[in-house]
């Protein structure tokens, strides 16, 4: 299992916002493609309670389910940037 673990749903334009950032920062993630149905989405909101896209688990800090791309960027960019 990679440290950080990235759920999204492809085409979404929140994950593909993340999904750069973490190319950009040489980040290896481990992706979980979630269902376009939320009600589908049981993986996503077992592992943190919500049925959002994206969210970040980065196992090294602590962060177990964090949502908002703008938020995951920041959070990249403090933690992982130059």
């Amino acid at each position: 299992m990679s440290e950080l673990e990235l759920y999204e749903l492809p085409g979404c334009p929140f994950c593909a916002k993340v999904k750069t950032k973490l190319d950009e920062l040489g980040l290896e993630y481990e992706s979980h493609e979630v269902p376009r149905s939320h009600a589908d989405r049981t993986e996503v909101k077992e592992v943190t309670g919500q049925t959002e896209v994206p969210v970040l688990l980065d196992h090294s800090n602590g962060v177990e389910g964090m949502h908002e791309s703008d938020d995951i960027v920041a959070y990249l960019d403090e933690t992982y940037g130059n």
